[in-house]
């Protein structure tokens, strides 16, 4: 059963040492995300269950201990996804970016509460596969937390990743409102193609997310809705 879900951006910004010089334009998303963290412990669950978009070689699934890494992006900075980082690291491979965010983020929260396992999402996957994930992640008895990486739109600005697209301002509007009322069926519904479009690699996650909640009874908060560098960037809590 889901008890809990926070949504967070997964751009390696986030970490203070990748940004280096721009680490304070964030500082407002980072305080965000420890407060929708703050809703996963507070729902003690068994199992926390952390989501991400991901290429097909880093889809998992990535039991606890998974390591990552920022040396891609010139950062000698490791992380791994929950447990004692004294003990060894598990054997698995390693965590795609977003993962990678997202062990930061539990890292430096202290989060402690739960068993840890990690899921990439491939970014094209339909959506009625994304909604039968959701459901299986919660089809076992244990009360389970989700933490939802990704990010909305790359197309916000002219200097954005993706150049400016004026659907993208809408179509993130649509994913924030939907995220912050905890509205299953407006994720469910979102336009696959379009989220191709736009850039939008949270799309998969978050429908894996509505699948996962579907009858949870769950309520939504949204905490943090910008789009800086021309990319939306959206932190929710759901409980």
């Amino acid at each position: 059963m889901l008890v809990a879900a926070a949504v967070c951006p997964c751009p390696p910004l986030l970490v203070p040492e990748v940004a280096t010089g721009a680490a304070p334009e964030l500082d407002a998303a980072r305080a965000a995300c420890t407060d929708a963290l703050g809703v996963l412990a507070a729902a003690r669950p068994d199992r926390l269950v952390v989501l991400g978009p991901a290429e097909q070689s880093g889809r998992g699934p990535h039991p606890e201990g998974t390591r990552g890494s920022f040396r891609g992006f010139g950062v000698d900075l490791d992380v791994r996804l929950g447990g004692d980082r004294a003990a060894p690291a598990a054997s698995h491979g390693e965590l795609p970016p977003s993962l990678a965010v997202a062990a930061w983020l539990l890292e430096r929260t202290g989060w402690s509460d739960a068993a840890v396992e990690g899921l990439g999402v491939g970014e094209t996957l339909a959506a009625e596969r994304c909604i039968e994930a959701g459901e299986g992640l919660v089809a076992r008895v244990e009360r389970t937390a989700l933490l939802v990486m990704g990010d909305a739109s790359a197309c916000r600005t002219l200097k954005a990743p993706g150049y400016l697209d004026e659907r993208a301002a809408g179509f993130d509007a649509e994913v924030a409102r939907a995220l912050g009322a905890a509205d299953v069926t407006a994720l469910k519904g979102l336009d696959a193609e379009l989220a191709y479009e736009l850039k939008a690699s949270g799309r998969a996650p978050w429908q894996v997310l509505a699948g996962a909640a579907e009858g949870a009874g769950l309520g939504g908060s949204l905490l943090y809705d910008d789009a800086p560098y021309g990319v939306g960037y959206l932190v929710a809590a759901w409980s």
